[in-house]
């Protein structure tokens, strides 16, 4: 069981971040291997859909080209002359996004190694980051996206069933975040197949799709496994009070749009 505690996080320049958190994955992986015996019949709620419900330990993902035993990476990406650019001269230290404390963005919140509860019913699926408590609601009830989105941190998102695999398909993201941990960049072409399965009690099968013409000449995609754990979310907070800023190691983050002092 977790201890419970309020989680204050201040956050430092994603090679710090990514630091901290790979000390951390061995207990993950520890916490997921306790948790393997979970086998038997996936459940299913009255609709006869599959129960997705619960909350889900997530495999640290910081590289999504990586494959290791939690997740199936894409190794060499296909860039485009723009993506090539903007993942070689990225620089963490120069102003990450996550070093203000802003959203990490869709992927980059489901690669952290925090919970992640999900909640289900005819019309929505949620999902209830642990990650500094943010939410995404998908819309399951055959809607489509909205002709003109309207450019988010995690883009908009719809769902739909094919057989016992939930399909999440989104776009209209504002293209501020990055894929990972260590940098892969995205542009605000982006968009995102993600698909969900829970293939037994304890486990859930997760795929990722990466779409973006800017950045990428062809898709590619990342594979993992969630494993069903006890207990419940608890509060995480991160600050706008970074030391790392402040004390001039790194660089505040400013939209590309910006153009007053920095």
């Amino acid at each position: 069981m977790r201890e419970r505690m309020t989680r204050t996080t201040v956050m430092g320049a994603s090679a710090a971040l990514g630091a901290v958190l790979w000390t951390l994955a061995p207990a993950v992986e520890a916490q997921q291997q306790d948790l393997s015996a979970q086998t038997g019949p996936a459940p299913r709620l009255s609709n006869g859909r599959p129960d997705l419900t619960g909350v889900w330990q997530l495999p640290y993902v910081p590289d999504m080209t990586v494959t290791r035993g939690d997740q199936k990476g894409a190794a060499e990406l296909p860039f485009t002359p723009w993506g090539l650019e903007n993942w070689q001269s990225y620089d963490p230290a120069d102003g990450d996004y996550t070093g203000s404390c802003m959203p990490f963005g869709f992927t980059r919140s489901v690669n952290a190694p925090y919970p992640l509860q999900i909640m289900q019913s005819d019309s929505y699926v949620t999902l209830l980051f642990e990650l500094n408590t943010w939410f995404h609601v998908i819309p399951v009830d055959g809607r489509g996206h909205p002709e003109d989105p309207h450019p988010t941190w995690f883009g908009h998102s719809v769902g739909r069933w094919d057989g016992d695999t939930l399909i999440v398909e989104t776009r209209g993201f504002n293209g501020y975040t990055r894929l990972d941990t260590i940098g892969h960049p995205h542009s605000d072409e982006l968009r995102l197949t993600q698909t969900f399965e829970r293939v037994d009690a304890g486990h859930l099968a997760y795929t990722v799709t990466i779409d973006d013409p800017k950045t990428y000449t062809e898709t590619w995609t990342n594979e993992r496994i969630f494993t069903r754990t006890e207990g419940e979310l608890i509060e995480y907070s991160c600050q706008e009070n970074n030391r790392s800023l402040w004390e001039g190691r790194i660089k505040q983050w400013f939209p590309p749009w910006w153009d007053g002092p920095r």
